[in-house]
């Protein structure tokens, strides 16, 4: 079912299996080979790839693509699964809807996260880095995801929503997002069992979240939600709660898998770690490679709503099209030697964090947060080594890429 042969030279075929685990663990031999092959191809379980940097970007900023998720589910299931409380609960987020409901969603939340409110967040975000780096320091040792990239910006994302402190541990111990839902490829009962599950889990808590800064309003984002829904016209129920389950899930998924896809890569290539240390003036540019080289985020997925021609391919209308972000990024025709990191590498525009009208509203602080961790990292542990550099272990997304662990050691 999940074998997608694009056509190629003679009998040398190409398979795509976006869930087995060799294309997890590097999947980028495969992006060169569809774009050199097929750019623009349709699979045969029946949606499209992108995989150029000019027709990803393209399709990104064009309105004829928009995201129709009850289409996308219905071409993905073909059956009615939108009552699935996990894609029902999603079909209510500003992630996947398009405007007008995207508009108003967005606009809820987007003063949270300006240029100005991100920048006045770097001295608290530099100490509960160093907050975090001190409670393993003396151990000469940590799992860098756990320790380090996953609690950070948890802990952000909850100051942010006005999670309590004593209601913070659950959500700290583990990744508490599962990137199968967004995957082209279906889920099986079992996973989305598993989803829906995880759903009503998020929903109960966020539920009792949203009721408790009705009685104990604060300055953070839940209570601005909160107005909104109270308002009426605004925002519902299901959104409300919804919303609130996305920005804490995206706020902290993307910036745990840049932090462990980078600091791998840079151990990887370890010429690119020295040259930071040598010069951390580099760390902002090379926050913009390591995002290019590895993203966090390898797709996302639009619908034709109406016949679209892109890479000389006609798309008719109601097709499933999905964005190969990764591929994007790694596009000789973009970026000379894609496949080598450079972090003085320049005029960077990586697609790491789509494009449009749905750019990630969190992309600068995601931004920062990387900033913030690569700086204390070669400050405080120069010497840092990566044992297990040679055999990570990655997570069972193909969306979502990232690390379940990642072991590191210092002097």
């Amino acid at each position: 079912m999940n074998d997608m042969t694009p056509p190629a030279p003679g009998s040398d075929s190409i398979v795509f299996n976006p869930l087995d685990p060799a294309f997890i663990a590097d999947p980028y031999p495969f992006y060169h080979r569809l774009r050199e092959t097929a750019p623009v191809f349709k699979t045969p379980m029946g949606f499209w790839l992108l995989s150029s940097y000019d027709d990803v970007a393209a399709s990104l900023r064009d309105r004829r693509f928009g995201k129709d998720f009850a289409g996308n589910i219905q071409r993905k299931y073909g059956a009615d699964r939108m009552k699935e409380p996990a894609i029902a609960n999603l079909s209510h987020t500003m992630l996947v809807v398009d405007p007008p409901d995207h508009t108003r969603l967005r606009g809820l939340v987007t003063k949270a996260f300006t240029a100005r409110r991100v920048a006045d967040m770097r001295v608290r975000i530099r100490k509960l880095v160093d907050e975090q780096l001190d409670r393993v320091a003396h151990k000469g040792e940590m799992d860098v995801i756990r320790d380090i990239a996953h609690r950070l910006p948890v802990i952000v994302i909850c100051d942010m929503l006005g999670i309590p402190e004593d209601h913070r541990a659950a959500f700290l111990v583990g990744s508490n997002v599962s990137g199968r839902i967004l995957d082209p490829v279906p889920m099986s009962q079992a996973e989305l069992q598993q989803a829906n599950v995880g759903t009503a889990m998020g929903n109960a808590y966020f539920d009792q979240l949203c009721d408790l800064r009705r009685r104990d309003p604060q300055d953070d984002l839940t209570t601005e939600l909160v107005r909104a829904e109270e308002a009426g016209d605004r925002l519902t129920a299901e959104e409300l709660r919804a919303n609130i389950g996305l920005l804490f899930g995206a706020g902290h998924e993307t910036t745990t898998n840049l932090i462990g896809n980078g600091l791998l890569a840079l151990h990887r290539q370890r010429d690119q770690w020295e040259r930071l240390k040598a010069d951390p003036g580099l760390i902002p540019n090379a926050i913009e490679e390591l995002l290019r080289f590895d993203s966090s985020v390898q797709m996302t997925g639009r619908a034709t709503m109406t016949d679209v021609e892109i890479g000389g391919v006609t798309l008719p209308a109601g097709e499933s099209v999905v964005q190969l972000l990764g591929a994007a990024n790694r596009d000789p025709a973009q970026y000379p030697d894609p496949d080598k990191l450079d972090v003085g590498r320049q005029n960077i525009r990586p697609m790491s964090f789509g494009g449009g009208i749905h750019h990630c509203l969190g992309a600068q602080l995601a931004r920062l947060e990387g900033e913030l961790v690569f700086t204390a990292l070669i400050e405080r542990f120069p010497n840092l080594e990566l044992p297990q550099k040679d055999k990570p272990e990655w997570r069972h997304s193909f969306t979502l890429r990232g690390l379940s662990k990642l072991p590191a050691v210092w002097h």
